[in-house]
Order: C-alpha cells, then structure tokens, then sequence
C-alpha cells in the first residue's frame, strides 16, 4: 500500500510540476492530482522540497538504470542501442518528468546539484571509461566519449522536453506509435553511424 501510494504521489506531482514549477506548485494542487488527502503527502514526503527531489531522484534513476548496460564486456552496438531505445521510450512514457528536470537544470539545478556530482559525475566517468576502452580495443570509432552522453541526452530528451515544438514542425498533437518508432530510428541511426557501428 505504502509503495503504491507513494508511486500514485510522485507521478501527480510530475504533472504538477511540470506544469507549474517548483515555486507555483503547492502541495494542496499535487493531493488533488492524486486524489489524496494532502495530510499523506506529508506523511510520505514531509514537505514539498522533499517530494521534489523525490520526483527528480526517480528520474534520474530510471535514466541511469539502462545505462549499467554499457560494461567492458558488452558488445558496443547492442549497449548503445539498448540505451538509446531506452531513453526514448522514458521520453514518451513520461515526458512530464523530463521538463520537471529540465527546468530544475535550466534554472541552474539548486535542489539536486548534489545528485549531479554525486550520482551522474562518476557514472558518466565510469562509462566513459568503458567507451574509451572499445574505442582502443578497435571496437568502435574513436569519438569523445563524455559528449557523447550530452549527443544522446540531447538527441532523446527533445522529444520530451521540446514535444510541442517537434509536434508543431510534424503537425500533429501527439506522436503515434509510428512517429515514436521513426524518431527512434533517426537517433540510433545518428549516434550509431557517428561511432562506426551501422
């Protein structure tokens, strides 16, 4: 019950935030949202600091999650593909939460600078490493492997953080699953050509 109430508060406050921001979203809005009482969300996440970086924190686990698939051992198409496809499936599942983290980092990341520095700083040192090593194993094409986590994000997370543009351009009001499956293609495609692996 707990965990399930707590999933049914993160995902309300995702919209909320998303739609509001940190400073305009009120813990009365997010109860409502989920059709709770607020007294819970309180009881689960004490204020609204915390229920924030509980939505952010839940973000960027499920971002990092695909990632532990880029090991030394693994072969360099499969492990980038299997992440990408990951991230773009995070982006139309749930776009919502990408914009809460976008605006959290545009707004110059006050409330989780620590998780950056402290979860994403050394993954991505981690798994550049892994890249680098491929690259002189002649596993793939040398490409600077730290930016080429920043071509990713950028390449996957437009689709939910800029959706409006990319439907506007497309002139559609939402992706299908055929759109979803060519923007899928066009990122892999890219990524995968600019390391050598077609």
């Amino acid at each position: 019950m707990r965990e399930a109430n707590e999933t049914l508060i993160l995902d309300a406050a995702e919209q909320v935030f998303a739609g509001a921001g940190f400073g305009g979203a009120t813990m009365a809005a997010i109860a409502e949202a989920a059709a709770l009482p607020k007294a819970n969300l309180h009881y689960y996440f004490g204020n609204k600091r915390t229920l924030y970086r509980a939505v952010l924190a839940r973000l960027l686990d499920d971002w990092l999650v695909p990632v532990q698939g880029i090991t030394p051992e693994a072969d360099p198409r499969t492990a980038l593909e299997t992440y990408i496809r990951d991230k773009m499936r995070i982006a139309f599942a749930r776009p919502q939460a990408s914009r809460v983290f976008a605006n959290e980092v545009l707004h110059g990341a006050p409330e989780i600078s620590d998780m950056l520095a402290t979860t994403l700083n050394p993954l991505v040192r981690e798994k550049a490493a892994v890249i680098d090593g491929w690259i002189a194993q002649g596993r793939m094409r040398a490409v600077d492997s730290t930016y080429l986590f920043f071509t990713i994000w950028a390449a996957t997370q437009t689709y939910a953080d800029f959706a409006v543009q990319v439907q506007a351009v497309l002139g559609v009001g939402v992706l299908d699953a055929a759109q979803q499956h060519r923007a899928t293609r066009h990122v892999l495609d890219m990524v995968l050509r600019g390391c050598g692996l077609p």
